[in-house]
């Protein structure tokens, strides 16, 4: 049965997972596959820092894991509005757990290019896979539900951040970094085994024409919908500000901050992985507190957006002391619930306006604006930290001052149209 041919009696969170056989699949999915991706990243950074001691080696590696999905942005979206979203999920999970066993075979700095170049193809897969899983959502749950499954898939990311990125520090700082790339390829064959699960009719068949040219063309189209609606292109914009000027750069300084500062475990990798599992306890924790008070309501989660950048830069100020490393989680937690608040209510506020058929090229073209805007800030504070280390806490100050710039813009936003309805 189609679920969005009746609206649910509840949309609870329990209540979904357990009435919707297809979010079910998919959520579980998202579980496995996540926690391997940590397992990924906590695994990668802690090899490029320690086979080359280069902080600008590893804001390479993160530069190489936002440009990858940047460059496939154009045809994943174009891919997910025309083609079986559920079997392109399940393709791109079966290309990245080939993908990611070829980690094992990366055991010196001379072979770091080779780390490069599977992380640039399985990024690649991942810019094809996020937009398809967000377009794929609103055709498994009723519109009453779609609030509480983005709330779900939401915090699952950051819940799966915590454990996955602490477990993942474990075995890095323990073990070595080599078991968490077999956990990842497997969490991939295990992903794409629940989304065999799900029941998918998509109400649109394979395009006929499918020429690089009408590739394009319905990309482009997508492009003329965002230009045409200011408010949709203005709410796809706040995960790019994000990126580029908290997300992207701090990626690179907690590399620093466990392996130079802080260090625990070999390599600093168990100190690193608390760092992540903080970011993954404050953001679920932030935009679960947050929608109790605004639920899906547009008007609401427009003023937590606004709220969202005040907490980033108060959380950044508190780090730039670096007076101990508790104090560091303490902001590290009070920026990641900003930021989760941020990303869960930008993506809420696009699933509730877009139309379907366009709902794969405008997450695409969101996820490429956040790419590329993450490339850049992990880029920069790399080649910074790589000047001198001791250039941080004024790196987290800077950053904790020009996170309020699109907060202050948003802000007006928000001002300008209170007036315009209040005329």
């Amino acid at each position: 049965m189609d679920p969005r041919s009746s609206e649910r009696e509840s949309s609870g969170y329990v209540a979904l997972v357990r009435g919707n056989r297809n979010f079910k699949y998919l959520w579980y999915g998202q579980i496995v596959s996540l926690f391997g991706d940590w397992f990924n990243l906590i695994a990668s950074a802690t090899l490029v820092a320690s086979l080359t001691g280069s902080g600008l080696a590893v804001g390479g590696l993160f530069v190489v894991r936002m440009l990858a999905p940047f460059l496939i942005s154009p045809l994943a979206g174009v891919a997910a509005d025309r083609y079986n979203r559920k079997k392109l999920l399940i393709l791109t999970d079966v290309v990245r757990a080939v993908v990611v066993l070829g980690f094992l075979l990366v055991r010196s700095a001379e072979l770091l290019w080779f780390l490069y170049a599977l992380t640039a193809i399985q990024l690649a897969m991942h810019g094809v896979f996020y937009p398809t899983r967000n377009a794929i959502m609103p055709d498994l749950v009723s519109s009453r539900e779609l609030g509480t499954a983005n709330a779900i898939t939401g915090t699952t990311w950051s819940v799966m951040l915590a454990m996955g990125a602490a477990a993942g520090g474990l075995v890095a700082g323990g073990w070595g970094v080599y078991p968490a790339f077999i956990i990842d390829s497997a969490t991939f064959l295990l992903s794409a085994y629940f989304i065999t699960r799900i029941r998918y009719e998509p109400e649109r068949r394979d395009a006929h024409d499918k020429s690089l040219r009408a590739a394009l063309h319905d990309y482009v189209e997508g492009l003329r919908y965002l230009a045409h609606n200011l408010t949709t292109l203005a709410v796809a914009l706040h995960k790019a500000s994000l990126t580029l000027f908290v997300v992207g750069a701090f990626e690179v300084i907690q590399v620093t901050l466990a392996r130079d500062f802080f260090v625990i475990g070999e390599g600093g990798g168990i100190s690193l992985g608390i760092l992540y599992a903080v970011i993954g306890v404050g953001s679920g924790v932030g935009p679960l507190a947050a929608r109790y008070f605004t639920g899906d309501r547009e008007r609401p989660l427009q003023i937590a957006i606004f709220l969202s950048y005040v907490a980033m830069g108060i959380g950044l100020a508190i780090i730039s002391t670096l007076a101990s490393f508790g104090t560091v989680l303490i902001g590290t937690l009070i920026r990641a619930m900003g930021g989760g608040t941020l990303w869960i209510f930008s993506t809420q506020l696009l699933l509730q306006k877009l139309p379907e058929q366009i709902r794969g090229r405008v997450f695409s073209t969101e996820y490429a604006f956040l790419t590329l805007a993450m490339a850049t800030g992990a880029g920069l504070s790399g080649w910074a930290l790589d000047q001198a280390t001791t250039v941080i806490p004024d790196i987290l100050r800077l950053m904790s001052f020009l996170i309020l710039v699109p907060g202050l813009l948003w802000g007006g936003f928000l001002a300008k149209t209170l007036f315009r309805r209040t005329d």
